[in-house]
């Protein structure tokens, strides 16, 4: 109770601190934080996960862990914060003052992240901001020194808002420092495609982040070990069963603006190749596992 009571006090305090950001209206273009992109900060599952992940890479660290009465944010949630990024982008890019601190309504949220504005789908944002602010991430990313860790919640603190009259005007949320920190850095944001939203297996939509933050113009491609990526995905499911879906995502190419093919590793196993649809000469060098594809297992 009393550190329940504590964390109130917090909250109250940091909410005073900050100056309130209404969501811009209009036709905004999705954004994304490119260290979302990169690494297992969201279950892919639509069933609720408790597991954490515990992903390592060098010196770098990432632990996320779930309520279990809420489960972990999942990479659907995540549309949150692809919303909350596109206002701050946007607003940044128009010389206005952006916050942490940020109010929109939920017909809002759910139309730019393709949802439909049914009593389900409220309940279903209601769902999300929930697992948002429940979910503890832990990270070495962008600190200032070795064996630094950041610990937060993809959410602050949320809640509705009414008026005088008790109607409902909407939503505020309060974003992380680490987050809003990154999306400011124009570095270290992308535009993505609308169709994403429209990606329904949480497995495609993660591997369109990754795609999309490592596929640039280079002619020869990208590509990644499956073992690799398996582990870079935080899944589940053991290799087998994430080596069955990735040749299904091959087989139906639903990533807007990606090819992907599959090919041999140079010593043994499968890798993933993938290379913008615009550079269409890769095709052929791709088919044929060119060996100018940059590898990038490392990252």
């Amino acid at each position: 109770m009393i550190a329940t009571h504590s964390r109130n006090l917090l909250h109250d305090a940091e909410r005073e601190q900050l100056e309130l950001f209404r969501a811009l209206s209009g036709d905004l273009a999705p954004r994304d934080a490119q260290d979302l992109m990169a690494y297992p900060f969201f279950s892919l599952a639509k069933s609720k996960r408790t597991k954490p992940i515990d992903f390592r890479s060098g010196e770098m660290v990432i632990k996320v862990e779930a309520s279990a009465e809420y489960g972990m944010a999942t990479i659907w949630d995540a549309d949150v914060l692809i919303w909350a990024a596109s206002q701050i982008v946007q607003a940044r890019d128009g010389g206005l003052r952006t916050s942490r601190l940020m109010a929109a309504t939920p017909y809002e949220i759910l139309t730019f992240t393709g949802r439909t504005t049914s009593a389900r789908d409220y309940h279903r944002l209601k769902a999300a901001l929930d697992r948002l602010q429940s979910t503890s991430v832990l990270t070495s990313i962008r600190q200032p020194a070795e064996r630094r860790r950041h610990r937060f919640s993809w959410i602050n603190e949320w809640k509705e808002t009414a008026d005088a009259n008790g109607r409902p005007l909407g939503v505020e949320l309060i974003l992380p420092d680490w987050f809003y920190a990154g999306v400011l850095d124009d570095a270290l944001v992308l535009t993505i495609d609308r169709a994403y939203f429209s990606l329904t297996g949480g497995l495609e939509r993660w591997l369109y982040r990754l795609v999309r933050k490592h596929g640039g113009r280079q002619h020869g491609g990208w590509s990644f070990d499956f073992a690799h990526l398996h582990a870079k995905s935080g899944a589940l499911s053991p290799l087998k069963h994430f080596a069955f879906d990735l040749r299904d995502i091959v087989r139906r190419q639903p990533l807007p603006n990606y090819r992907l093919s599959i090919q041999p590793g140079a010593h043994g196993g499968e890798r993933l190749f993938f290379a913008p649809l615009r550079i269409h000469s890769s095709a052929p060098a791709l088919a044929a596992g060119d060996p100018t594809a940059t590898s990038v297992d490392k990252l």
